[in-house]
């Protein structure tokens, strides 16, 4: 077993430990930053005991020990918690988070911490961020709570000049949608009629039948229009049929002149990271399929 691997920590755990090797407690995942800094989240199956608690030890004996045995590792104990919001939390310390955003559909979260704690939750050079990310698998964005309100009224605003234009509605209107957590033309065209009739002032039903028209046909005048920039910009299907590739972030790409595969593959991620939709992990994603394609042979 290499010593720099995660599974080295969790092995001294069980040696440590005795709670886990009766499964007694639980190790849900670890992640090291080997020689300086490490987390490991546990969950208890035994409601009499403090996972936590049990991995520090009598006055931290048990942690003092493995971090001895790893030259000095500082190692942090993690409450696991099957909420991934709230596991991020726990993960995030010794940081306080004043908020966090859920974004399920890019599997990240937007972290809220006070501008005094910016550093200590980032960590040097952005130690506790990553390892906090490795642990819970989640893409966690850190930032104050001034930029993280300024970030989501920004996404309002977005969201708000979309149906103001797209489905014709004045700005009180719009701005109700928004409030009820609206984000985009599909949720409102597909959603139950009657989770949009609940809403104060949507009562009415042909009114409500009336929106999801507009909604349906502006999806749809949308998707045309895609169709013709994507053929207007000559981009070639393999492009378009790759792992994580959609049509809008094809005729982005189309925008910067990236219509082949081949040149996908010769791109950098700062290359990509102006194109709003696409998070760095997703555009490295991207790229590094494109190449084991085209430089690899993986079909």
């Amino acid at each position: 077993m290499t010593r720099s691997k995660p599974e080295m920590l969790i092995e001294l755990f069980r040696i440590e430990v005795p709670e886990i090797g009766e499964e007694m407690i639980e190790i849900r995942g670890a992640a090291r930053d080997a020689g300086s800094r490490a987390k490991i989240a546990v969950k208890s199956n035994d409601k009499r005991i403090d996972p936590v608690g049990a991995c520090v030890g009598m006055r931290g004996a048990r942690v003092q020990a493995i971090t001895n045995e790893l030259g000095g590792e500082r190692v942090d104990i993690v409450l696991w918690d099957d909420n991934p919001a709230q596991f991020v939390i726990n993960a995030m310390a010794p940081a306080d988070v004043s908020s966090i955003i859920v974004d399920e559909d890019n599997h990240s979260m937007d972290i809220a911490v006070e501008a005094d704690n910016l550093a200590q939750a980032i960590g040097r050079n952005g130690q506790n961020v990553r390892l906090a990310t490795q642990l819970t698998g989640w893409t966690l964005n850190v930032m104050t709570t001034d930029e993280l309100n300024a970030k989501h009224q920004a996404e309002d605003n977005k969201v708000l000049n979309l149906f103001i234009n797209a489905l014709e509605l004045d700005e009180e209107f719009a701005q109700i949608l928004v409030e009820e957590g609206f984000t985009s033309l599909e949720e409102i065209a597909y959603v139950p009629m009657n989770e949009l009739t609940a809403i104060d002032g949507l009562e009415d039903e042909d009114l409500v039948e009336e929106l999801q028209t507009r909604a349906k046909n502006a999806i749809t005048a949308a998707a045309v229009a895609e169709e013709e920039a994507l053929k207007k910009a000559n981009v070639e299907d393999r492009l378009l049929n790759l792992e994580g590739m959609n049509r809008h972030v094809a005729i982005k790409l189309a925008e910067k002149q990236i219509t082949t595969l081949e040149e996908l593959a010769e791109q950098g991620v700062d290359d990509l990271t102006d194109i709003e939709e696409l998070t760095a992990e997703q555009a490295a994603d991207l790229i590094m399929a494109a190449r084991n394609i085209c430089w690899f042979g993986e079909e």
